[in-house]
């Protein structure tokens, strides 16, 4: 890593923990800051600051004291999932201390050159499709960043031959002020997280800020299927490539059934080995990465064809006497399902849905299921996803949970059909989270193949 000495012998305050503010307090204290960890944990329950403490770092758990602040900190470096309406950045602001997410620090120590992904929907697998294309050419791809592992954890382990492939959310890109990848990607930008932002002009300007410091000699992967991502390609001083399903571009495009870069046809749109439009976006993004960074044709295709989803993400689970399953337990909204439908015909459909909803009716996700062989409905939302069912016109079951929604559904489908867990509901009525439901669906078709 590079050896920089701008945190030495400075007071810097790590505010929150987690994996990342587990990373960053360690990577400071490295490079010779002195640092303070404040966490809202409490010590007993606090394995981190446990460990941070062992290791002669200062931490107090149990509660943001604002009086930490009269201490005079040079910095903050904050977990993304802290708002800054938080009391204790609010005060930070006013006191104009500077604050950093840290993936900024991995920025300022990697070697590697950067590869950052953004956007509302399709992040995750956008950029597990870059990492594997990249492995499959023999480069030397790092994963990290809102993927799982932290930025500035990985970035301590790459050199200037490798590739630090980083996805990231709008909470981390709040906190950037040198941060520029050398190549960025714009997956698409929706309405989320407002909660969070205040409005989705704020949110659209976390996002943005992705590729505030690129200049002329990097490049920014654009979705234009959006016209507001069209207006904003206006705007950046980087090298703009865009990709579409729905015109030529000078980039990657949608032509027919087939996947273009430019002027090459690259592979059919059916070579995927993931179902959706939105993966043939996804795909087309990985494309002009991949492209740019001088990968083979044919490396690319057998990566994209071998390609089965992550986790919880229109995941491949396997095929059971022809009848296949996908887990897609990380739709947990409405959109999300829609999407998830989209990659397949229904009337050979059998779809687990439902959970914890937010009230609302389920009446826009009609169109989308009419035609399916049938809905098996679990959870809180299930009267009010029987109506949906109801106004589609497809029969109904309803099921205790996602296991028995498995079972129930193998012994309907038959060969040819799949069997598709897309809840368009959070999970938390049944399970703790959307990857424990995941992870009942695997167990269930893991049981009834025998395994």
């Amino acid at each position: 890593m590079k050896q920089v000495s701008q945190f030495k012998n400075k007071k810097v305050l790590v505010l929150g923990l987690a994996r990342s503010g587990e990373a960053a307090a360690r990577l400071l204290a490295k490079l010779g800051a002195i640092v303070t960890v404040n966490d809202a944990k409490p010590l007993e329950d606090n394995s981190s600051a446990k460990s941070l403490l062992e290791e002669g770092i200062r931490v107090i758990t149990g509660h943001h004291p604002l009086a930490l602040l009269d201490e005079d900190f040079s910095l903050i470096v904050k977990n993304p999932g802290i708002p800054y309406a938080n009391p204790m950045v609010q005060l930070a602001m006013s006191k104009e201390i500077p604050i950093y997410t840290e993936v900024e620090l991995a920025y300022l120590i990697s070697e590697a050159p950067i590869v950052g992904i953004t956007g509302s929907n399709g992040k995750t697998t956008t950029t597990t499709m870059i990492e594997q294309v990249l492995k499959a050419a023999g480069q030397s791809p790092y994963l990290s960043g809102n993927i799982g592992f932290p930025a500035s954890e990985v970035a301590q382990s790459v050199s200037k031959d490798d590739i630090l492939v980083m996805e990231l959310s709008s909470f981390q890109l709040m906190g950037i002020k040198e941060f520029k990848p050398h190549i960025a990607v714009m997956t698409n930008i929706m309405p989320t997280h407002l909660d969070y932002h205040g409005s989705f002009d704020d949110y659209v300007k976390a996002k943005w800020a992705i590729q505030k410091e690129m200049t002329a000699s990097d490049f920014l992967v654009l979705n234009v299927n959006q016209d507001l991502l069209k207006t904003l390609a206006d705007t950046t001083k980087a090298k703009v490539v865009p990709f579409s399903t729905q015109e030529i571009v000078d980039g990657a495009y949608l032509k027919e059934d087939s996947l273009y870069f430019r002027t090459e046809k690259i592979m059919s749109v059916y070579q995927l080995g993931v179902p959706g439009l939105h993966n043939v976006e996804n795909a087309l993004a990985t494309i002009a990465v991949a492209k740019l960074l001088e990968v083979p044709t044919q490396t690319i295709v057998t990566a994209l064809s071998h390609f089965s989803g992550v986790k919880h993400r229109l995941q491949s689970v396997g095929s059971i006497e022809g009848i296949s399953f996908y887990n897609d337990s990380k739709s947990t909204n409405i959109l999300a399902t829609k999407k998830a439908l989209s990659g397949f015909n229904n009337e050979k459909v059998l779809l687990i849905a439902g959970g914890l909803d937010r009230g609302n009716e389920f009446d826009e996700l009609v169109e989308d299921i009419t035609g399916l062989k049938v809905m098996i409905l679990i959870g809180e939302s299930a009267p009010r996803m029987i109506k949906a069912a109801q106004l589609a016109n497809i029969p109904y079951v309803q099921a205790k949970d996602v296991k028995d929604a498995t079972k129930i559904a193998f012994n309907i489908a038959s060969n040819g059909d799949t069997i598709l867990l897309s809840p368009a509901n959070a999970s938390w009525d049944m399970y703790d989270n959307f990857e424990v439901r995941g992870d009942e669906f695997i167990a269930a078709f893991n049981e009834l193949k025998g395994v």
